[in-house]
């Protein structure tokens, strides 16, 4: 489904009343955290835009969400359906745009949200949930043949291989559940990892054991994705011996982790750690004042990266602002 079709597209009348507002918050970043700051930003009743590149982050790309209360199984694109329409229910806007950078507005005690499109936007708090990006490779072939078989995103294109056969290149959580996934499609699924042993829940280790399609490449590294118009193999070379093989596969699906968009928080000016997460308190503050950061992009929980956590994130980060706001007079209890 495309979740740009579930925004309401807005007159460029209405965009121009939007810019001019000075907001009680602005949230960037579309995904659980950001979509659950919105709800209670909206019931704390903060005047209030979300911005964001695309809807959903990396959740509208997961398969089977089984770990949510409330949903024994739910796919990932449905779950986030329902943030958005609960986000539409409290009526507050949901921009698509990029956000380039925040500046700090003495003039107007404010802060100022610009965007790729040339837009600024005004509010006195800023909730930053940008999440993650996904890692690539970085190998011969993949950029090459990128959407010719080598993928991201397994629930995207796990029908395309039907009774094909696929490898995933990972070896935590989100190989696992994309192995699975492809499993109930392909005809055989390699799970290539660089270790010795995968680094997945007890269920998913489970899972993998008993499903006799899936089967583990162990202390191997993808050199090379093989292909001319398709992908017909990869290259490996085994990190015990130094041997090189090539597996044949039609498909190639990257599950290595993700990182934080850190040029984004360096341009603000937010205190991150080695690896660029933004650093939040318990409240999920930055050290910037104003400025609060949730979900992924954050070392918050100590990075456990889960739809739930997020969306906690979210929620603390709408209470901070409104918080925030009380003390500096914009709003009263």
């Amino acid at each position: 489904m495309s979740f740009r079709l579930a925004t309401t597209p807005f007159s460029k009348r209405r965009m121009a009343e939007i810019a001019r507002k000075v907001y009680d918050v602005v949230i960037v970043g579309g995904g659980p955290a950001g979509l659950t700051a919105a709800i209670y930003a909206a019931r704390y009743m903060l005047d209030t835009i979300l911005v964001t590149e695309e809807i959903g982050g990396q959740i509208a790309e997961a398969g089977w969400v089984e770990n949510y209360p409330g949903f024994p199984r739910i796919l990932g694109s449905e779950l986030v359906k329902r943030f958005v329409d609960h986000v539409r229910h409290y009526k507050v806007p949901i921009i698509l745009d990029y956000v380039e950078n925040v500046k700090r507005d003495a003039d107007c005690d404010c802060f100022h949200v610009e965007t790729r499109r040339g837009v600024t936007y005004k509010s006195h708090t800023v909730i930053l949930a940008v999440g993650v990006k996904r890692r690539r490779l970085n190998v011969p072939g993949e950029a090459e043949l990128r959407g010719k078989g080598v993928s991201y995103c397994a629930p995207c294109d796990a029908p395309l291989f039907k009774d094909k056969t696929v490898a995933v290149v990972g070896g935590g959580d989100s190989a696992a559940s994309a192995a699975l996934l492809l499993a109930e499609y392909a005809s055989k699924v390699y799970i290539v990892h660089r270790r010795d042993k995968l680094r997945v829940q007890p269920i998913y280790e489970k899972l993998l054991r008993e499903n006799p399609k899936i089967e583990v490449v162990y202390n191997k590294v993808v050199q090379r994705i093989i292909g001319s118009n398709r992908v017909e193999g990869i290259e490996l070379r085994d990190r015990v011996t130094g041997e090189t093989s090539v597996l044949r596969v039609d498909g190639v699906f990257v599950e290595i982790g993700s990182e934080p968009p850190k040029e984004l928080a360096q341009r603000i000016g937010l205190e991150t750690d080695e690896e660029g997460y933004i650093k939040v308190g318990p409240d999920q503050s930055t050290n910037i004042p104003g400025i609060f950061a949730a979900g992924d992009c954050t070392t918050a929980m100590n990075k456990y990266r889960q739809v739930i956590t997020a969306a906690a994130q979210g929620a603390v980060a709408a209470a901070s602002a409104y918080n925030y706001l009380v003390r500096k007079g914009i709003k009263g209890k």
